[in-house]
């Protein structure tokens, strides 16, 4: 059996990032000035919120806020993980300008250009 880590099936780099974030679930559910933890061209990962009832691929709309809630990145996403302190979600649709500004985003902390694109092209695929 082979014992393959998170980070080695890992496609997008996660950039260390901290902002707020509004999570809204399709059932109601509402968490507002959520603590990121860090971001992907394909997810985010939140500070698990109080009260939080989710629960594996729950759908989820994200705002995550940028520039003092002047710029937001809206993603719908889904619960791909849910631990003691922290819940990761999986991108599951994005807009272009929102897409743009977290490419933007990720380029500026990443700091290696033929790494996003490989990113990118994973993306895509």
């Amino acid at each position: 059996m082979t014992n393959v880590t998170t980070d080695e099936r890992r496609n997008f780099s996660r950039i260390p990032f901290h902002a707020q974030a509004h999570i809204h679930a399709e059932k109601g559910e509402l968490h507002l000035n959520c603590g990121v933890l860090d971001v992907s061209l394909n997810g985010i990962l939140i500070s698990k919120p109080d009260g939080w009832r989710g629960h594996l691929t729950d759908k989820y709309q994200i705002d995550l806020l940028l520039e003092n809630a002047q710029l937001v990145i809206k993603m719908s996403a889904a619960v791909a993980h849910i631990d003691d302190g922290a819940i990761g979600f999986t991108c599951k649709n994005i807009d272009l300008e929102s897409i743009s500004h977290l490419k933007r985003l990720v380029e500026l902390n990443l700091g290696d250009e033929t790494l996003l694109h490989r990113e990118l092209a994973s993306l895509i695929q």
